[in-house]
């Protein structure tokens, strides 16, 4: 079974408060894979690690967010990608979920217990998306 320590986690966000704080908070819920970027190009140039959830900044500088997000679910559909925004626009975290991100968090209060949830929903529909395709295979692959 895979829990939400054991993903592969980006942080973009062009504050580094910002950063510090959730790279923080991450390592203290027991995640250790965790890479920090300052703005969306390095990002994208580090795909080829292969993350399984960024945290995404909407308002940044060259890519916004969702430019950002276009990119990521081309080079790769499967990477979830959660906006953790100070950009509180409902226009704006609708036209994020429509191109594919998980889930959009505004900064604030309550952040950093969204962070957790979030990683917890998508750690339990991976786990059951793991169980069904274990199921279906036991169909075709008697054993």
């Amino acid at each position: 079974m895979e829990n939400s320590t054991s993903f592969k986690i980006f942080l973009v966000d062009d504050d580094p408060f910002s950063l510090c704080l959730y790279e923080q908070h991450l390592r203290n819920s027991g995640v250790t894979n965790i890479s920090t970027f300052e703005n969306g190009t390095l990002c994208l140039n580090h795909l080829g690690q292969q993350p399984d959830v960024i945290f995404l900044d909407h308002n940044m500088e060259i890519l916004d967010g969702v430019e950002i997000l276009r990119k990521i679910k081309r080079f790769n559909p499967d990477i979830q990608v959660v906006f953790v925004s100070g950009q509180e626009d409902v226009s704006v975290a609708v036209n994020s979920l429509k191109y594919g991100a998980f889930d959009y968090i505004i900064k604030g209060n309550d952040d950093l217990n969204k962070i957790d949830q979030v990683l917890e929903k998508i750690a339990a529909i991976r786990n059951m998306l793991q169980q069904k395709n274990k199921s279906i295979l036991r169909k075709f692959l008697p054993v």
